[in-house]
């Protein structure tokens, strides 16, 4: 199976090179004066495998892959820590985990006194934004407007903090969210300025609740089961010691918004979970508890639902049967919740083109990481492995800047964009950030000292999902990681053999040359981003 699907459409394919170098368009543009504004949008857990762009066997995105027709389409996007807080701040800093200090979730508070991108763009000039997910914990700064979910938020009748006042807004969260970025648009900014907008949906983040209009989409699609559905984790002790598996850990209650009235529906390995579940979708009784349905919302939830609790308490699974059944209603209610995402995107777009301002403003979309979309039997993220490692990368960049179109190839991370937005302002980029802008990569130019590999390091264990800490390396066609703390494990694959990284070929007889490579390029790697890992 490959990684990667081909985009339809001869400007997605073409790649075409301007003739004009990255300095001399570094050069015009500063003779010229221009400024472009910046739109970020991202996702919570949009996987690559759900944006046809990168692949057709699920579902369709047309807003989406209309920014890679008219732009580019990044073939190897990846993440630096997959997980939401972390990614979030490697974003804001384009620095490594353990240089901006937010490691993990669960015990991570951003430091929002240290230098970020939104300050710098500040400092050059910039309106900034934030808008929708933030999940940070300390307040947003660097932002001249910010109106931020609390927490993970709610896809429901969300509460929001607009510059330090709480409110709560009814309607579903990932169109709410819009109307806000699109208010700050119209009549929000200084339109005299430059602006940066950073527009982060909840969505597709779990429970994957969808908007009521898109319950019945999918109903009839049966979605292809990934060939290593079944994993058994062998010769991968770390693989098979996580608890994200769709089989014995995604919660019918929970995530699978079986909450039966009669509460007969049970998964015993998770009673919070469950807990959590009866009192989420079960009927509230009122039309104004943050957070939860009002009527109306509950009873289109109900119709959709209703019929299948009753049918899936009288078929009885068992086995496979209820292994493959879960898996089908997680998808569903995953690509519906993408389905909204793609809609709310397509507003944007077109406010920007109804408006003139494609003419001046980069587009950005991606996610704050990949997601497992059954493979290895997984849903959630975390591990280095390519489905959880990877990210969707797609850019427009500005009508006014000469710019290639079609599939960029080269290595970029998270930690880049920030720079990327720093160039593209004219703003000096400081020298202890730590990503690469990938402005000469749209620009067209082909820099021939161009990072070859790639630096991971995932920190949050113990903690929910039960993934080990871990930290590695990703070539073109290797990927070597060292699980470590409460075990020590080295996992090898060799991706061109192995795409779906089901063979641990670390310590096998004839990889003795390439695993000491490997090791001594993670060393480097380790050195370059002062991870003290290495010391």
């Amino acid at each position: 199976m490959k990684l990667l699907y081909a985009l339809t459409g001869t400007a997605a394919l073409a790649g075409t090179l301007l003739p004009t170098s990255c300095k001399r368009n570094q050069e015009r543009r500063a003779a010229d004066g221009k400024k472009f504004n910046i739109v970020y949008i991202m996702c919570d857990d949009h996987s690559y495998q759900t944006v046809s762009a990168y692949d057709r066997r699920y579902m369709e995105t047309p807003a989406i892959d209309r920014l890679a027709e008219e732009g580019c389409r990044f073939t190897n996007s990846f993440v630096a820590n997959s997980l939401s807080g972390p990614s979030r701040a490697c974003l804001l800093t384009g620095k490594h985990s353990h240089k901006n200090g937010f490691t993990n979730n669960e015990h991570g508070i951003f430091d929002g006194s240290q230098q970020t991108i939104p300050k710098l763009l500040q400092e050059g000039g910039y309106e900034t934004a934030m808008i929708g997910k933030w999940h940070l914990v300390s307040e947003p700064t660097g932002f001249d407007w910010w109106d931020i979910l609390i927490g993970q938020g709610t896809y429901y009748n969300p509460t929001f903090v607009q510059n330090g006042d709480t409110l709560v807004r009814y309607g579903y969260s990932t169109d709410i969210t819009t109307d806000l970025a699109l208010e700050w648009l119209e009549s929000g900014r200084d339109a005299s300025k430059p602006f940066c907008l950073y527009l982060h949906y909840k969505a597709p983040h779990r429970t994957w609740m969808p908007d009521v209009q898109d319950l019945d989409l999918f109903s009839d699609a049966t979605f292809p089961l990934p060939e290593n559905f079944y994993d058994d984790y062998s010769g991968r002790e770390a693989a098979g010691l996580q608890e994200m598996s769709i089989i014995k850990d995604m919660n019918l209650v929970y995530d699978l918004k079986m909450a039966d009235p009669e509460r007969k529906i049970h998964t015993p390995e998770n009673p919070e979970l469950e807990s959590w579940g009866y009192e989420m979708y079960l009927p509230v009784g009122s039309d104004s508890i943050p957070g939860h349905m009002n009527r109306a919302q509950q009873a289109a939830w109900d119709a959709h639902y209703g019929p299948i609790i009753k049918d899936f308490k009288k078929a009885n699974l068992k086995g496979n049967a209820l292994a493959e059944w879960k898996y089908q209603r997680y998808m569903r209610d995953y690509c519906r919740v993408i389905h909204s995402v793609d809609r709310n995107v397509g507003r944007v777009y077109d406010y920007l083109r109804d408006h003139g301002l494609l003419r001046n403003t980069l587009v950005v979309y991606t996610s704050d990481q990949g997601f497992f979309m059954g493979e290895h039997g997984y849903f959630d993220k975390r591990f280095m492995y390519e489905e959880s490692f990877r990210t969707p990368l797609l850019v427009r960049p500005p009508d006014d800047l000469p710019h290639r179109t079609g599939d960029i190839a080269e290595f970029v991370q998270n930690i880049d964009h920030g720079p990327t937005f720093l160039d593209l302002a004219g703003i000096p980029i400081p020298d202890d950030i730590q990503g690469e802008s990938y402005l000469p990569l749209l620009e067209g130019a082909a820099p021939e000292n161009w990072r070859k590999s790639l630096y991971y390091h995932y920190y949050e264990y113990p903690a929910e999902h039960s993934v080990r800490r871990h930290y590695g390396v990703r070539t073109a066609r290797y990927s070597l990681m060292h699980f470590y703390n409460d075990i020590d494990e080295w996992e090898l694959f060799d991706l061109e053999a192995d795409p779906l990284q089901m063979k641990n070929i670390y310590g096998q007889p004839g990889t003795e040359a390439v695993t000491d490579s490997l090791k001594k390029e993670l060393a480097r790697l380790q050195r370059l981003y002062d991870d003290p890992i290495s010391q």
